[in-house]
């Protein structure tokens, strides 16, 4: 009985998992034709899903050694600095991932606003992209209280101090992020669990939806010039 080729193996894995027809629509499609710096532009969407799986590995790996309370969560973080191999390195990673995340979503974002992607039929795929930089900034917020330190309290209590002025529902919403009057360990529990559970999920769903949305229109043209006058096609 001879062994099968490779030949053989991919058709029989196509057959039964369509793997070919998902490999086409994802990364088999037209790229519009640029050149310079606006060619560079259409990466930004790339690097950001980059970073953002960055962020998630590093942010499973810190998970390890990281305990969510207020007692041991700062001799956590020094733990994983200092003796937790490559823990620093790992660290800053996650650390500075976060705001050269948040850097290249609004510059994303800034891209397909200047190009006019945003029109018809691309108005979902826009409305999505809103909600995930949303999102994006909530990662933000959630996990930069996470190391317990003097800095970080003062900057979430001022975040949260903020939120408490929104017309009708601010006193509620400061109420439910605290988890009560006064920042202390629920505060701590819950932005931990909304860092790594709940905005997890919820980015999780929404980067679904938007890759969806960007396969199923594909990628906007850049604009042109028609007639005399600033168009954008696609």
């Amino acid at each position: 009985m001879r062994a099968p080729t490779m030949t053989e193996v991919r058709d029989w894995v196509n057959e039964r998992t369509g793997f070919e027809t998902v490999w086409n629509a994802l990364l088999e499609r037209h790229i519009p034709e640029a050149k310079g710096p606006v060619a560079w532009a259409y990466t930004l969407g790339s690097a950001s899903m980059f970073v953002f799986t960055l962020q998630a590995v590093t942010g499973a790996l810190l998970a390890m050694n990281y305990v969510p309370s207020t007692d041991h969560a700062y001799d956590s973080v020094r733990f994983i600095g200092s003796s937790v191999l490559m823990g620093g390195f790992i660290r800053g990673l996650h650390h500075y991932g976060a705001s050269f995340m948040v850097v290249l979503v609004v510059a994303h974002m800034l891209r397909i606003y200047l190009m006019g992607s945003y029109k018809y039929p691309r108005e979902g795929t826009w409305m999505v992209g809103v909600l995930l930089f949303l999102v994006v900034i909530g990662f933000g917020f959630t996990g930069y209280l996470l190391p317990w330190d003097q800095k970080a309290y003062w900057a979430t209590a001022v975040g949260t101090n903020i939120a408490g002025q929104t017309p009708v529902v601010g006193g509620m919403v400061a109420k439910i992020l605290k988890g009560g009057a006064d920042m202390g360990a629920p505060t701590l529990t819950r932005f931990y669990a909304l860092h790594v559970l709940v905005l997890p999920g919820v980015i999780g769903v929404l980067l679904g939806v938007h890759l969806f949305l960007v396969v199923w229109h594909g990628i906007s043209e850049p604009p042109t010039r028609m007639g005399g006058k600033g168009g954008s096609r696609g």
